[in-house]
C-alpha cells in the first residue's frame, strides 16, 4: 500500500475514534450536599430518552438512587466541588442524610434493570412510585407505589396498612420490594379490585 493511502486510513482511523468518544461522554452533575443535579446537554437528551432525572429551572435534577445507578452505570460524572466522587463515596455520603439509601438503591436497581421508570414519591408518602413498562410520567400515571424493605424488617399490621392506605388514595397498587441477605429482591403486590 503507498504511503499516501496509509497516512489517510490512519487519519480516518483517529476521527473515528474521536466520534466514538463524544457517543460515550459522561454527564457532569454537581452534588450540592443535598441535591444532584446537571445543566448539561446529555442530560436532558438522558431524560428525554429514559426519564432519568426530574426537569426544574433549567436542570435536571436526579433522585439519589439514579444518580447512584447513573453512576455505577458508568453514564455520570458527580463531582462535589473540584472532587469527583466515586459510587463507594458518594454511597457513603447519601447514607449521612438518608440512612435507608442502600435498600432503596437495590430495589431502584433491580427495577429499572427489568425495565420500569422508578420515580420518588415523597409527596404520596411512599418511596418509589413504578410505572409499567413502556410508559412514561407525564404521558401516564404511576401503575405502582413501591416500599423496598429488608427481608429481617419487621413490618407490623398497622405500618402495612398505612402503606395500603396510601396506595389507595392514589389510585395505585401497592407493591412492597423485599431484599434478603444475597441482596436478591422479591416483590410483592397488592392489587384494587373495584367493584
Amino acid at each position: 500500500m503507498p504511503k499516501k493511502a496509509k497516512k489517510q486510513k490512519k487519519v480516518r482511523k483517529k476521527k473515528a475514534t474521536k466520534k466514538k468518544t463524544k457517543k460515550t461522554e459522561k454527564i457532569k452533575a454537581t452534588f450540592t450536599g443535598e441535591t444532584i443535579y446537571s445543566n448539561k446537554k446529555q442530560a436532558f437528551s438522558l431524560y428525554e430518552k429514559s426519564r432519568f432525572g426530574e426537569k426544574k429551572e433549567g436542570k435536571i435534577f436526579y433522585s439519589f438512587p439514579e444518580a447512584l445507578y447513573l453512576l455505577e452505570a458508568k453514564k455520570i460524572e458527580v463531582a462535589e466541588g473540584r472532587k469527583k466522587l466515586n459510587f463507594d463515596r458518594l454511597m457513603r455520603d447519601l447514607k449521612e442524610k438518608d440512612g435507608r439509601i442502600q435498600i432503596k438503591y437495590i430495589v431502584f436497581k433491580d427495577m429499572r434493570k427489568r425495565g420500569y421508570i422508578v420515580k420518588t414519591a415523597l409527596k404520596f408518602g411512599a418511596e418509589f412510585r413504578v410505572y409499567d413498562k413502556g410508559k412514561k410520567p407525564g404521558q401516564t400515571h404511576a401503575k405502582w407505589i413501591l416500599y423496598p424493605v429488608r427481608e429481617s424488617e419487621i413490618l407490623t399490621w398497622h405500618d402495612f396498612s398505612a402503606k395500603n392506605r396510601v396506595a389507595h388514595s392514589t389510585r395505585k397498587n401497592l407493591l412492597i420490594g423485599i431484599v434478603d441477605e444475597e441482596r436478591d429482591v422479591t416483590y410483592y403486590e397488592i392489587k384494587w379490585i373495584k367493584p
